[in-house]
């Protein structure tokens, strides 16, 4: 691959692999793309875009005519596509009739021909320009950033595959989460799926506290390693963490078990209760081993699992002023409820000195637990997130699961989880149930106070609104921390504030 300031140049040896290209392009793109596709009678354009919508629909036999009479081919896809072909338009003015603009609302456009209305097209396309090269072709393509990032980032996966012996894998868009991160999966030779895992490093971000950015304050994964070593930490245990077969820890690229797609939730999205009850009896065999801190990971790295410390947890609970409140009533925090606020936090911050701690997964709810039916014991539950491992109360996770933040949990189902969890628990005679219901509510407050603030923020600064659906949820469920008295103080800030029940429910 050459490139030159925004061009990106790459030799396509045979038709197999313009399709494979087209796939990877599937990986690139988002909602709003406007592809530009051109050259001669018979250099592949359709051949790349039939590609691309196939790989989208994760569909190799979906029919996907030329639309060189209809004009355009639309897809209603995960990401909706429409497939232009502008070689018959007799003036670029049609562009608009056929719908051009309300396909890059939601979607992706695919144009074919587009020296046909060069002009009237989005200033900010990518274009491809495809030539023949011997028995082979030559893709040109020309983007802005961070459109060629995208692609950059897709070829530079494709490497690596090559590299490893996989050079001819279909790839397939598994998910994304609220991060950086992005998983795809493929067919290995003999069949078996193997998921990616693409973790690209990303710059660091300004100050927030003491000149370090967030993710050093709050101690969030920035690179691969944790992710190895917090693998290898569990399966030691005998636990269900997916093996890690290759890792780019430069690139940010793994290779990793696929342990299902079985969930937790059924057909409808509600908990299946046989399969939480098992979740959290996975979590208390945890709960029963002494932790680790340091885990060798290569040869010259050993990672050191961080403390979920006084600064993560406040800068944590800090969303729900930063973000939440400023939302909710259109006006910042006042200096002096700022300061009370973070008061409070510090007085229940201290009454967690000398409680339990171990290892915290961080995201143990229903998005990152695998239901493996075929298996017996712990081993039926595949644990997938938890880069941002720490050691800290180890209440934190039981409140992940018996409040899980992307499903409703009703009472009756919360009490029975919360007694599995303690009975098994109070197999171990040290263990002080009163001291642990205290730091469960205060880890129940404090990771409702962070998730209300986080859902405002992915919204607002990260165009992500599809969170906010999750409010209802987990403002009720600060409700509930708030029945133990340790946390009336906050309560009463809640109050004073219009944060609680009352606001629940109107955002219900």
């Amino acid at each position: 691959m050459n490139e030159q300031n925004d061009l990106i140049s790459i030799h396509l040896a045979d038709e197999a692999a313009m399709i494979r290209f087209g796939e990877d392009l599937a990986l690139a793109v988002k909602p709003g793309d406007c592809l530009a596709l051109s050259g001669d009678l018979g250099a592949g354009k359709s051949t790349i875009a039939r590609a691309l919508i196939r790989a989208i629909a994760d569909d190799g036999d979906l029919e996907v005519p030329s639309p060189t009479f209809t004009l355009v081919q639309t897809y209603d896809l995960k990401i909706p596509v429409a497939h232009f072909d502008l070689y018959r338009i007799s003036d670029p003015s049609e562009l608009e009739e056929l719908g051009l603009d309300e396909a890059l609302s939601n979607g992706i456009a695919l144009i074919e021909w587009p020296q046909m209305a060069e002009d009237d097209l989005p200033s900010d396309r990518i274009r491809l320009r495809i030539e023949h090269e011997g028995d082979g072709r030559r893709v040109t393509i020309a983007a802005p950033e961070p459109n060629a990032a995208r692609i950059r980032r897709v070829i530079a996966i494709r490497d690596f595959l090559e590299q490893r012996g996989y050079g001819g894998v279909r790839r397939r868009y598994l998910t994304g989460d609220a991060s950086v991160r992005a998983y795809e999966y493929f067919r290995a030779p003999k069949g078996e799926r193997i998921i990616l895992m693409d973790w690209p490093r990303q710059p660091e971000g300004p100050p927030v506290l003491d000149g370090k950015p967030y993710p050093k304050v709050a101690h969030i994964a920035e690179d691969a390693y944790p992710f190895v070593a917090v693998s290898r930490y569990l399966r030691e245990r005998g636990f269900a963490a997916p093996e890690v077969f290759d890792a780019d820890y430069e690139a940010g690229i793994l290779l990793i078990e696929d342990l299902g797609s079985d969930g937790i939730l059924d057909g409808d999205g509600k908990p299946i209760a046989e399969r939480y009850r098992q979740s959290v009896a996975c979590l208390a065999a945890l709960h029963a081993l002494p932790a680790r801190r340091d885990i060798r990971v290569t040869d010259d790295y050993v990672h050191h699992i961080p403390d979920f410390d006084r600064t993560a947890m406040k800068m944590e609970a800090r969303l729900l002023v930063d973000w939440h409140l400023p939302w909710k009533r259109g006006a910042p925090a006042t200096d002096e409820e700022r300061q009370e606020y973070l008061a409070i936090w510090d007085g229940l911050i201290d009454q967690l000195a000398g409680g339990e701690t171990n290892l915290l997964l961080r995201d143990y709810h229903s998005p990152n637990i695998i239901w493996r039916g075929d298996r017996t014991g712990n081993d039926r539950i595949g644990i997938i997130d938890f880069q941002d491992s720490m050691i800290g109360p180890t209440a934190y996770d039981l409140v992940s699961i018996a409040q899980d933040a992307r499903v409703t949990i009703a009472r009756d189902l919360f009490e029975q989880l919360m007694q599995d969890y303690l009975a098994l628990r109070r197999l171990d005679s040290t263990f002080d149930e009163a001291r642990f219901k205290k730091d469960w509510a205060i880890m129940s407050a404090q990771r409702a106070c962070k998730l209300n603030g986080l859902w405002v923020r992915l919204m607002q600064r990260d165009g992500k609104p599809g969170y906010m659906k999750h409010m209802p949820r987990t403002l009720a469920y600060l409700d509930v921390a708030f029945e133990h008295e340790a946390l009336a103080p906050l309560r009463d800030w809640c109050t004073r504030a219009g944060i609680g029940k009352s606001e629940s429910l109107q955002q219900v």
